[in-house]
């Protein structure tokens, strides 16, 4: 099953016509109606450590939205000892 953070919020058809589900796939910017998040597992957050932590592998998260959530910041990838920006 895809994690919250691996899943866009529209459907394929719609998807077909976003720019950005592309080849590189884009992150889903904050402003599309489509990328919220209405899972009860989402909290924002502003706590420093969780939002600057550098182990967070945060070029995971398909949705902008997902780079402010407490839920993903505590319990998404991380990046392993060999990993680069």
């Amino acid at each position: 099953m895809a994690k919250c953070w691996e899943t866009r919020g529209c459907d394929e058809e719609m998807q077909a016509e976003c720019p950005h589900h592309t080849v590189f796939y884009d992150r889903c910017p904050s402003k599309c109606a489509f990328a919220k998040c209405d899972r009860q597992t989402h909290e924002m957050t502003i706590e420093p450590e969780l939002v600057f932590d550098p182990s967070v592998r945060r070029e995971d998260a398909i949705k902008e939205e997902c780079l402010y959530c407490g839920f993903f910041l505590r319990n998404g990838p991380r990046r392993s000892s060999g990993d680069e920006d």
